[in-house]
């Protein structure tokens, strides 16, 4: 009988967390001595061990960034490309955090070359283990094998929303399981199974069977619990719908959500005035340095829309939005719409809008027309990282129409956000849904690493022009 792999995916895990710290460790040595034999220095004796030392905490603190960041839970499904990009947050935070740490202690003190080429090393090197693992399930990215209790429309949401092969590549879906109450509507396509006679955890123990997904339509006094406990004591893994979905996709499943879901899972924790401070500090530093390196391009825009639509034409666009707590104020951005655009009311944007002028295409394409939003974040309006504020005309219907719409509003809004990154554009109240999704899953797991993982993401998108 085969017993829960999760286990086995937790030693493999733990045997990768000690290949990498060896490797991060080692990437820092050799990026030390590289960096002085190409300064024709030489390394004092004296120094061998304060070097040992600061290697040692290269690698624990780039451990600690990766399992902040998931990179050592077995239970992580993410394609490879997203497993890249936290490796180069975690090494890179490591390297910067341990340069300020260090920073005159002493004259052996970590240099900012030393610490790049120990990052870009140690990125190169763990990013190739992590590769060939992702490729050949070595240690830890390996497929489970799940099985689904129910079969009507909340287990339906799997066939339908996670049908492609990427949706599934870090799992194999063994059949759905049919109860009583399910909807006969339900699952179509997929395998349906009905176990007349076998015991549950003997098919899963049989069937070799890693994890048990909870989609019934009827819970009411039609779980079987006894069955469920069974499975649970012999090592069987028990999620919710909800939880699964989420896990795999990254989203909320508004239209599954149940109140007590809410209440009693984790995450939805509440900001304090710490944080408050910390994220305005955050958001305000990084604001700054965006002005200074952006202004000669905002003033390119400028010119821009000044060449187009004459010396008279109004640069900047300020329009009403939503923030936190409902609270109403004015975004600005550069105008990217015809003078004319709204003149029959408010209107949904399109992805083709043929209201966008010929300057505001390219920049929408690259988000320059964002930049004026640089004084919302230092306002405090907005942050860099959330939610995108929606206007009043369409967030009043949008909380009438759709369910846990207004909790989007318990955190601040962004210039970009989860959402943005997984469902690009929106011109519709089914858009306005499916990025609720995304967002919902951003105030539930709001962080600070999370908000870097966006905003590393953010760029790739503007670098290579993947905007709207």
């Amino acid at each position: 009988m085969s017993n829960n792999r999760f286990r086995d995916y937790s030693a493999g895990m733990k045997v990768l967390m000690v290949i990498e710290f060896f490797v991060l460790t080692g990437s820092f040595l050799l990026a030390m001595q590289l960096e002085r034999r190409f300064r024709w220095t030489d390394v004092p004796v004296a120094a061998t061990n304060t070097l040992v030392i600061y290697a040692i905490l290269f690698a624990l603190t780039a451990l600690l960034f990766s399992l902040s960041l998931g990179l050592y839970n077995p239970k992580l499904r993410e394609p490879y490309r997203a497993i890249f990009r936290r490796i180069v947050i975690a090494v890179a935070m490591s390297g910067f955090v341990l340069t300020i740490v260090t920073l005159g202690i002493d004259s052996y003190g970590i240099r900012v070359e030393t610490s790049l080429l120990a990052v870009a090393l140690g990125v190169a090197i763990v990013s190739l283990i992590r590769y060939v693992d992702f490729e050949f399930e070595f240690l830890a990215q390996k497929k489970i094998s799940v099985l689904v209790l129910g079969a009507g429309e909340r287990a339906s949401i799997i066939e339908r929303r996670m049908k492609r092969r990427v949706d599934r590549q870090r799992f194999d879906l063994h059949g759905f399981v049919v109860m009583r109450g399910d909807s006969p509507t339900g699952i179509q396509k997929e395998k349906k199974l009905t176990l007349e006679g076998q015991r549950l955890a003997d098919y899963i123990a049989e069937h070799d069977i890693d994890e048990l997904i909870v989609a019934c339509d009827e819970r009411r006094n039609n779980l079987p619990l006894d069955l469920l406990f069974d499975c649970k004591i012999r090592g069987t893994n028990i999620i919710e719908i909800l939880d699964f979905i989420e896990r795999e996709t990254g989203q909320v499943a508004v239209n599954l959500v149940y109140p007590s879901w809410v209440i009693y899972s984790n995450g939805f924790s509440s900001t304090n005035d710490l944080r408050n401070a910390l994220d305005w500090s955050f958001n305000a530093v990084l604001s700054l340095a965006l002005l200074l390196v952006a202004w000669p391009l905002m003033l390119i825009a400028w010119l821009a829309i000044k060449i187009e639509d004459g010396i008279r034409a109004p640069t900047l666009f300020f329009q009403e939005r939503v923030g936190l707590d409902g609270r109403v104020f004015p975004v600005i951005k550069f105008r990217s719409m015809r003078l004319d655009a709204e003149k029959y009311g408010a209107v949904w944007a399109t992805k083709d809008d043929p209201r966008v002028t010929r300057t505001g295409k390219l920049l929408r394409k690259y988000r320059v027309d964002e930049l004026p939003q640089l004084w919302n974040v230092l306002r405090g309006d907005m942050g860099f990282v959330g939610p995108r504020p929606e206007r009043p005309e369409f967030v009043k219907d949008l909380i009438m129409k759709i369910p846990y719409y207004n909790q989007r509003h318990n955190v601040k809004p962004g210039l970009t956000g989860w959402a943005q990154l997984k469902y690009p554009y929106g011109a519709s109240e089914e858009d306005a849904l499916e990025k609720l999704k995304y967002d919902l899953y951003y105030v539930k797991h709001r962080s600070f690493l999370l908000d870097l993982n966006i905003l590393v993401q953010t760029v790739e998108v503007v670098l290579f022009g993947k905007g709207r």
